[in-house]
């Protein structure tokens, strides 16, 4: 229950054990255009999709180092870990962090992010995390940074690394030029794939301004071996396998389903432990629902309790980052999560936190969960 890499269905596994293709085939250009299609329907967009072999942080570096030229401007949210980190990458790419940030635990709000646009006219970019990992807040106002973006002519990129496929986001509606998602969070793939769609829009400005040609991550490269079902590089095939039939899974269940079921799972979780008297980490209106953060009860060390956790009932959540380090637990509420990992997780916390002496009601917190469960449809 850690926030990715997240439980991945058996028939993800299996579609590993397919054999190994030749990348340069007819075989892998059906499954690599398979793949595209079918990400444009689970990002809502009409837009170029492409597939790196990389994590998370490859999609971010990708998005940075193709839009980002030296002295350019671009306006980033911070409010966590992995803002953080890409107004570094702004940054390492010769360009100009404009820094909209917020206390732990909150969001930067649009009049602040409005205050340093009107200061910063010149903003090429616009980069938002829409998911923090690392606090378990998520950015609610993603259509009013949209607008903000469109009003600057600027380009409007979003981290959704954690969150695609596990709460709203329309892409092409949002105006959002280049999305980012890792395959091992919501979409319940293994790690080592990152999804990243590109608007026309951009694809048209690098091809009047092209990025360095000499790295992994140009996506000029990567549209043009698209164009017959090919990556430049060699990709992971197995993974591609993988990430093909948990899109598969994805649609099956429909996207405003799965959605749902990741909404009502972490209103569950919210409830239940409420119910013991645990405190979120983020503010009410900024709270995920796929990254759940909890403060530590006093007297109960990190350590201790995960270590418990995991040895005694099998059950992995994360610690936290930086500031919070020690003083929070993460619950990744993502991909497959239903009502037995809900429950069970809920029921290890709380005899956790008994055993190390934080006296609780497991039945109580149960109760809670039950409740906010029985939306759920029988067969989740």
């Amino acid at each position: 229950m850690i926030p990715g890499p997240t439980n991945v269905p058996d028939r993800v596994m299996l579609a590993m054990v397919k054999p190994i293709i030749n990348h340069r085939s007819p075989a892998f250009s059906q499954l690599y255009k398979g793949i595209i299609e079918k990400c444009k329907k689970v990002f809502l967009t009409n837009g170029d999709i492409i597939v790196y072999t990389a994590s998370g942080s490859g999609g971010v570096e990708a998005a940075v180092t193709n839009i980002v030229r030296p002295g350019d401007k671009v306006l980033v949210t911070v409010f966590g870990e992995f803002g953080q980190r890409a107004a570094e990458q702004v940054e390492a790419a010769g360009g100009k962090a404009i820094v909209a940030d917020a206390q732990l635990g909150d969001a930067p709000r649009m009049d602040k992010i409005r205050a340093l646009a009107e200061a910063n006219k010149d903003i090429k970019a616009v980069f938002v995390v829409y998911n923090e990992t690392s606090t378990g807040v998520t950015f609610r106002w993603l259509r009013d940074l949209g607008k903000l973006a469109s009003d600057l002519g600027a380009f409007y990129i979003v981290d959704a690394i954690s969150i695609l496929g596990g709460d709203e986001l329309p892409v092409d509606e949002l105006g959002v030029d280049i999305c980012i998602a890792g395959s091992q969070k919501c979409l319940a793939a293994p790690p080592g794939v990152v999804i990243v769609s590109v608007s026309d829009r951009v694809k048209r400005y690098l091809e009047s301004n092209p990025p360095p040609p000499r790295h992994y991550f140009n996506m000029p490269r990567y549209f043009k071996f698209a164009e017959r079902g090919e990556t430049p590089f060699t990709p992971a095939l197995p993974l591609f396998y993988a990430l093909d039939e948990a899109l598969n899974i994805v649609l099956e269940e429909g996207l405003d389903n799965r959605i749902k079921r990741h909404k009502i799972c972490a209103e569950a979780f919210y409830r239940a432990l409420a119910a013991i008297n645990l405190k979120p980490t983020a503010k009410e209106d900024v709270r995920s629902n796929v990254v759940l953060a909890f403060n530590y009860p006093p007297g109960i060390e990190d350590g201790k309790f995960r270590k418990l956790l995991d040895d005694k009932f099998d059950v992995l959540v994360a610690g936290g980052f930086g500031e919070f380090r020690g003083k929070v637990f993460r619950i990744g509420c993502m991909g497959e999560v239903n009502t037995p990992h809900v429950l069970t997780t809920v029921t290890a916390v709380s005899a956790a936190l008994n055993q190390l002496g934080y006296q609780n009601s497991t039945a109580a917190a149960l109760e809670e969960a039950l409740k906010v469960l029985s939306q759920l449809n029988p067969s989740t």
